[in-house]
């Protein structure tokens, strides 16, 4: 940490792209924080990053805005949020903290709407009853994350829960399911009775399937110093996995609220997915990092591993990209034969 900006400094190696903020960056980020201190609207809510303590913005949040949240609150261990610390707690201790935040969040879920709790396995034992007591839990989701150390007494810890939740018991909530198939690769292609492939396609970069999502996700990437997504933040989680929540459980243009942003991600994957966002941090300078995501994603609104509207195995770059140059012969070819020149893509056409 610098003394004089009280900004963190980290020596780098020259091709690591972890994202960081300047001491300018900062001062000119944090001008556009927002703060509550009274009632407030969903219009005046959106696209806001609040740089407070979550206990202290939500009595000021309108009821019922929200068609999502990703909740990531702390895991009960020890963890250093660059200054923050968080300690683990007795599991009674734990299960009443985090019925406090349950009851500090829900109103302003809708009555459609999902909760997606983040946690780890020990987590995961503490905050069941509580998620059961009150909402209807639909599933758990386990992924693997690639990093972690091993252990010499114990199997090494490799996965992380998401708890699926609903607000209500009925079955009005928002699933797209074709919104977060996976496209992998064929090994034992089936054919019907007129050799045609079965339940997947045949193209001149392999066979692939469209499998419908299951609730073991091994096709995430934790974010690495070589990934234009990675910050310092202890426990980010990759954008691709929140692509996934946000794709699958709001409607296109849906409200996604974060009480626990960290490093901004959920409320990059909604920019660049279209879905509206508000998040909540009490660190400013992972808000800051936030800001400097947020504008980033106006320059490249890409997803690592979701490409042409479906997720992709882990490791398979090489493939979409494969993939987008036979897609885009096809216009080519097109257009050269009917004698039609396309016209140039606008470089500064926003997106967003």
């Amino acid at each position: 940490m610098n003394p004089e900006t009280n900004v963190s400094v980290k020596e780098r190696a020259p091709r690591n792209r972890t994202l960081t903020c300047s001491a300018q960056e900062i001062e000119r980020f944090s001008q556009g924080f927002a703060k509550l201190d009274g009632p407030t609207t969903t219009r005046e809510l959106e696209g806001k990053v609040i740089n407070q303590d979550l206990f202290e913005v939500s009595p000021h949040l309108p009821k019922g805005f929200a068609d999502l949240i990703v909740l990531d609150p702390p895991y009960n261990l020890f963890k250093n949020f660059h200054g923050n610390v968080f300690k683990g707690k007795e599991k009674e201790e734990y299960a009443e903290y985090f019925g406090m935040i349950l009851d500090a969040v829900l109103p302003a879920l809708k009555s459609n709407g999902t909760v997606y709790v983040c946690s780890d396995w020990k987590t995961s034992i503490h905050i069941a009853p509580v998620l059961e007591d009150r909402l209807c839990v639909r599933n758990r989701i386990t992924w693997e994350r690639e990093k972690g150390r091993g252990a010499k007494t114990n199997w090494k810890n490799n996965i992380e829960d998401i708890w699926f939740c609903t607000k209500s018991n009925s079955d009005d909530y928002v699933f797209n399911v074709d919104a977060v198939k996976l496209k992998r690769k064929v090994i034992a292609p089936y054919r019907d009775t007129e050799g045609k492939p079965k339940d997947w396609d045949e193209g001149e970069d392999g066979n692939y399937r469209l499998t419908h999502p299951s609730n073991i996700w091994t096709d995430i990437t934790i974010p690495f110093w070589s990934m234009p997504e990675n910050t310092d933040h202890p426990t980010q989680k990759p954008e691709k996995l929140i692509a996934k929540l946000v794709l699958a459980s709001t409607p296109a243009g849906g409200f996604v609220f974060d009480p626990f942003l960290g490093s901004g991600t959920t409320t990059v994957v909604c920019k660049k997915l279209g879905r509206r966002f508000v998040g909540v941090e009490q660190n400013a300078e992972y808000c800051c990092w936030t800001m400097k995501r947020l504008s980033l994603a106006d320059l490249d609104p890409s997803i690592q591993g979701y490409a042409d509207g479906v997720f992709w195995e882990r490791n398979s770059l090489a493939d979409q990209k494969a993939e987008a140059a036979a897609v885009a012969k096809v216009p080519r070819a097109r257009a050269r034969s009917c004698a039609i020149t396309p016209e140039p893509a606008d470089a500064n056409l926003s997106l967003f």
